[in-house]
């Protein structure tokens, strides 16, 4: 393990004082960063039309979750004074004023590209959102139904005054801040209402094709209200009507060690989350100051946590109008691909029982894994099924086979992480769901959330128990599995089965920790082996030997093993890492990081696998994980790092998760040594390359690849 200080390249050089601030990026600063590479996908003209609309929508997303953890994360710690600055040195205070200037210029950014190049752009297209001043009469008339039936009844008005006061808003709700003329029934003249829009209600709304104009036609609901806003006052006029939007601190913190039921205190949590500390407030720019500064006041915000948008202030709610029917404006659909061993054979134990399987998701197909749980809940030969849960839905598959499972006699164990976050009520209601079938349910370790990806089941076969794993760097979430890169491994491999094993009697029972055969789990011994084998090629290099590191994560944030990549780097090891989202470690820094490469893919599909490959002095060694290289991956929750051990799928991860992802000249961003990210450029003697276009078209059926031009089968 590296100390503070380690030398250069040989024992007699000058050590370096690897804390050395300058040596890392802010993690917060990189986070964002990546939001900003997904931004760009929207002007990226490659990409179909309505897919760069769902990506500059994803980055809205991306930043609603940015605000209410992070964000919120460190205004509590500023007005804590709880500084602890990570390995940059930045106290939260000024982390808070650098992101405040990042994002103000992302958000106008983002409204830029809606209003001058998506919307003019999907009106070619005869997709409009049409302007209050654009309804045409029949439009009007439709319209104005429509708020008295569908919206009205369900609006509640709220006037402002010592009897009313300010309502709770909801977090990330839609609300509107009226200026009124006039008494009301009771002679109050308070000059300001607030109508808070129900989540109830569309925030589009798609008018009947009999008064739309060619294509398809919406209204915003905040252009409804905003017309009608008067009539929910009676006697007096709405002389302004402004939208806004108030995102709230949205993480749980639970004392888990003065818990006696998790769920109860979970669903409680929900409710609370719903309201907690304001982080920013987003009104629409034609806003006066005073209203702003009204609202500021109210929500005890400053300026730098106010953003003026030029639009509707929740874009999110816009992904309704990627539903609609226009497979041209869409990426091609495809079949993921299954493999041959698995077409030819229904019985997925005897396949498995020969030779392991591996599964590139989304290219290849989800559905032997279910397909493996659906036949392990139907076989009278199988006793026990053991499974992790951290994200899936409560009607999934996967959980009806275990339910069904458990059903039908099996002995079926749930480890559920219900603090996986944004999913803690469908995880509560999978508990259920499983709870009443008869499953043993438990609910991880205290301290410590469960992010390993395991199955086991446990088979009779010849008079003697078999068991049969599925590994994965996923979640059990089939929807994920066609939108996210990730791999799993299907296995009967003794040793490894024993590991797991090992693994889920940890998690369902108490003693001390197990030694593993062929397995690296956190919190235990992950990070020291995956600093001991950086090590072993900082020692191989230094003698001449063959040494190369490649990682694929989607973040680096872990300061020791960040630390040990300097060491290796110093000592003349090449080291690529494909790091999606955050990286701490700056690269390119001479006699530090010059032999280190950062690169982040944004492309289709969400980066989400972890290999991490090592030369190992020409005799390579490829694992999978469930785990990023962060502290709360390594220190604070339970991961799973497991070898690919059959040479032929080893040298199938190492081409298809790390060497074409390495030649990618078309979605690949480089970290400079400054902190920023340049996308990578065609050099005039290559050809244009996409990873995951190459995958496409290797790997699944589709009809075409028009989109794909740069890719070579």
């Amino acid at each position: 393990m590296p100390t503070d200080k380690t030398t250069d390249h040989a024992d007699s050089a000058p050590s370096l004082d690897l804390n050395n601030r300058e040596y890392y990026i802010n993690r917060e600063i990189s986070l964002l960063r990546f939001h900003q590479r997904v931004l760009e996908q929207a002007l990226n003209e490659s990409h179909p039309l309505l897919d760069r609309l769902n990506f500059l929508l994803i980055f809205s997303s991306n930043l609603d979750e940015f605000f209410e953890i992070r964000v919120s994360g460190l205004i509590q710690q500023a007005v804590l004074g709880e500084a602890n600055p990570g390995p940059d040195g930045l106290l939260p205070s000024e982390v808070l004023d650098l992101i405040s200037d990042s994002c103000h210029k992302a958000v106008t950014k983002q409204y830029e590209i809606l209003n001058n190049q998506l919307l003019p752009a999907l009106e070619k297209e005869n997709i409009k959102f049409l302007r209050r001043e654009q309804w045409s009469e029949k439009q009007s008339a439709w319209i104005k139904q429509y708020f008295k039936d569908m919206v009205e009844p369900v609006l509640t008005p709220i006037g402002l005054d010592p009897a009313h006061p300010f309502p709770k808003l909801v977090n990330k709700s839609l609300n509107f801040i009226v200026s009124l003329d006039g008494k009301d029934a009771f002679g109050r003249q308070s000059g300001l209402a607030i109508i808070p829009a129900p989540r109830s209600l569309p925030r589009i709304i798609r008018l009947p094709d009999d008064i739309s104009q060619e294509g398809d036609n919406f209204v915003f609901l905040s252009s409804v209200i905003h017309e009608y806003a008067s009539s929910l006052f009676p006697g007096m006029k709405a002389k302004s009507c402004h939208q806004f939007r108030l995102t709230r601190n949205a993480d749980l913190v639970i004392d888990e060690d003065e818990l006696e039921d998790l769920p109860g205190a979970l669903k409680g949590g929900l409710i609370s989350r719903r309201f907690g500390d304001a982080v920013r407030l987003e009104v629409v720019k034609s806003c006066p100051e005073e209203l702003c500064t009204f609202l500021l006041k109210e929500f005890e915000l400053t300026e730098r946590d106010l953003y003026l948008v030029n639009g509707p202030v929740n874009l999110t709610r816009l992904s309704a109008a990627y539903n609609i029917n226009r497979p041209r404006l869409k990426y091609e659909p495809f079949v993921p691909g299954m493999p041959l061993a698995l077409k030819k054979q229904e019985d997925y134990f005897d396949v498995i029982r020969k030779k392991d399987i591996l599964l590139n998701h989304p290219f290849e197909s989800f559905k032997p894994v279910s397909d493996l749980l659906a036949q392990a809940a139907k076989d009278p030969q199988v006793l026990a099924i053991k499974q992790t849960l951290y994200r899936t839905g409560a009607n999934s598959d996967i959980v009806n086979h275990l339910v069904e499972a458990a059903r039908n006699g099996k002995e079926v164990t749930a480890v559920i992480e219900l603090r996986a976050r944004f999913d803690e009520a469908q995880n509560i209601e999978v508990a259920r769901r499983l709870q009443e079938a008869g499953a043993v349910l438990v609910y991880g370790i205290v301290g410590y959330k469960t992010h390993a990806k395991m199955i086991l089941i446990v088979r009779r076969e010849s008079g003697e128990l078999k068991r049969y794993v599925h590994l994965g760097t996923g979640n059990y979430h089939a929807g994920n599995a066609r939108l996210y890169t990730d791999y799993s491994l299907l296995s009967s491999d003794t040793d490894l089965c024993e590991d797991v094993h090992k693994i889920f009697q940890e998690l369902t029972g108490m003693g001390r920790v197990m030694k593993l055969k062929k397995m690296f789990h956190a919190p235990f011994t992950l990070q020291k082996e995956l600093i001991r084998q950086i090590a072993q090629e900082r020692e191989n290099a230094l003698a001449g030997k063959p040494a190369r590191i490649i990682f694929k994560a989607n973040a680096i944030t872990e300061r020791e093993i960040m630390q040990a990549l300097f060491s290796a780097s110093q000592a003349g090891v090449e080291i690529d890492l494909i790091i999606r989202g955050i990286s701490c470690l700056r690269p390119g820094i001479k006699g530090v990081s010059e032999n280190i490469r950062v690169r982040s893919i944004v492309d289709r599909f969400l980066e989400h696998t972890r290999v991490y490959y090592f030369e190992n002095n020409k005799a390579p060694v490829v694992y999978c994980s469930s785990a990023d290289l962060m502290g709360r991956n390594l220190h604070s929750r339970v991961e799973t790092c497991f070898p690919i051990s059959d040479p032929d799928l080893a040298k199938r991860i190492k081409k298809e998760s790390l060497d074409i992802y390495l030649q990618d000249n078309q979605r690949s961003w480089i970290l400079q040594s400054d902190g920023q990210y340049k996308l990578s450029t065609i050099k005039p003697e290559t050809e244009a390359f996409s990873a995951q276009a190459y995958l496409l078209n290797a790997l699944t059926k589709i009809k075409n690849a028009k989109y794909y031009p740069w890719c070579y089968r």
